[in-house]
């Protein structure tokens, strides 16, 4: 046995009980690292209005705690009228029931000459072991739903507190981390992270801007139409419009048509009608006027960039991944260099004069023909066969 075999193979063995170990930390922390990266952007997306307070003399401590609360008070505002919305929408579901269910009962019995009842409906689902099994199930789920209700609270905590901290002490992390780099990566990480502060306030700002022009004109269409719950409506519509991308104004706008289906079917069409027509608007008047100096990528990218980042980190990769891909794609610009573009006729989507030629000379090749001949063809095709450069002058 060679001396260095004993030795390679304890290398090797360390080298693989390290990377099990890595492996198995990294599965246990995801979670935490998910949240991080959370209150990382987070952080950015407040920096440009923390450092605007603090650059008036406010501690950035104090200035981070009232960002977070106006936040805090804009997202009970919300989830309050979403939460009234759908609480009288409940009631009025369960208060209108027992007609419902007589005017069923009523057309089954005239239907198939039966005689129902709805007490005897009742008695028979109150005593039925499916109900009583539910129930069962439901009461030992109790638990369950506790322990996610307050792990989703702890989660909360979480990313509060290291956005918070991100946030508050943001010159000194930035210290901390250009300490241990070189002079020629410390410019490198400081314009990185000026980029990403830019494209992601930038972002979350115009989208924000952009969600209240929504609200408000959604406000005011189904006011005028008579709608019930049109503040609520008008959130839900100018939030999940502007924070999904693409198909965010079609799948915001099948909630104020359904609700406004209840009073009118004629009133839904008119909501899908100026759903379609703001749709229009916003993409091609109202967003690249706002978004032209902060998040400058294709629609295409974009959609794209929501689908990668749904499938790695779900709901968050979906919220993140668009101030991500724009952070990326300026700084890559720097780095990657242009040449001037060729004035050429196909960049503009136009083919060059003589492909045409150049393709029958091809297929007479391949006919076994001569080439001449066949670039005679499509002269003569072209009505341009016999006539010299000198004889087609007047």
């Amino acid at each position: 046995m060679p001396r260095w075999l004993p030795r390679a193979m304890v290398l090797a063995l360390a080298l693989f009980a390290c990377f099990q170990l890595g492996s198995w930390a990294f599965h246990q922390l995801i979670g935490l690292l998910i949240n991080i990266l959370i209150a990382f952007f987070l952080a950015l997306a407040i920096e440009p209005a923390v450092g605007r307070m603090a650059a008036r003399g406010m501690r950035r401590g104090l200035a981070t705690f009232l960002v977070f609360f106006a936040v805090f008070i804009a997202a009970a505002g919300f989830v309050f009228l979403l939460g009234s919305m759908l609480a009288g929408q409940i009631v009025d579901m369960v208060e209108g029931f027992p007609k419902y269910l007589d005017s069923v009962i009523r057309w089954i019995n005239d239907t198939f000459r039966t005689e129902l009842s709805r007490v005897e409906i009742q008695d028979s689902l109150l005593r039925s072991d499916w109900l009583r099994k539910y129930v069962q199930n439901s009461a030992s789920g109790v638990l369950d739903i506790s322990a996610t209700v307050l792990g989703g609270l702890f989660k909360l905590l979480t990313i509060f507190l290291f956005s918070f901290y991100f946030a508050a002490d943001g010159p000194r992390l930035r210290r901390a981390l250009c300490s241990v780099l070189p002079p020629a990566k410390q410019a490198e990480v400081l314009r990185a992270w000026e980029i990403a502060v830019d494209k992601t306030g930038g972002y979350l700002y115009s989208r924000g801007l952009m969600a209240l022009i929504s609200g408000v004109a959604h406000y005011i269409l189904l006011e005028i139409l008579g709608v019930p719950y049109a503040p609520a409506l008008a959130v839900w519509v100018g939030l999940v419009s502007q924070f999904i991308p693409t198909i965010g104004t079609y799948l915001a706008g099948a909630l104020p048509m359904l609700i406004a289906f209840t009073i009118n079917p004629w009133y839904a069409l008119w909501v899908l009608g100026f759903v379609v027509i703001y749709q229009q608007f916003e993409n091609y008047v109202l967003q690249p006027k706002l978004t032209s100096k902060t998040v400058d990528i294709h629609p295409a990218v974009a959609f794209g960039s929501v689908i990668a980042g749904t499938a790695l980190l779900g709901a968050v990769g979906a919220l993140i991944a668009i101030p991500a891909v724009a952070t990326l794609q300026a700084f890559l610009g720097a780095y990657v260099k242009r040449y001037a573009v060729t004035d050429d006729p196909r960049v503009h989507g136009h083919r060059r004069r003589g492909g045409g030629q150049a393709l029958a000379r091809l297929r007479g090749l391949l006919r076994g023909r001569d080439p001449r001949e066949a670039g005679d063809d499509e002269d003569a095709a072209s009505g341009t066969s016999g006539i010299s450069g000198t004889d087609a002058r007047p």
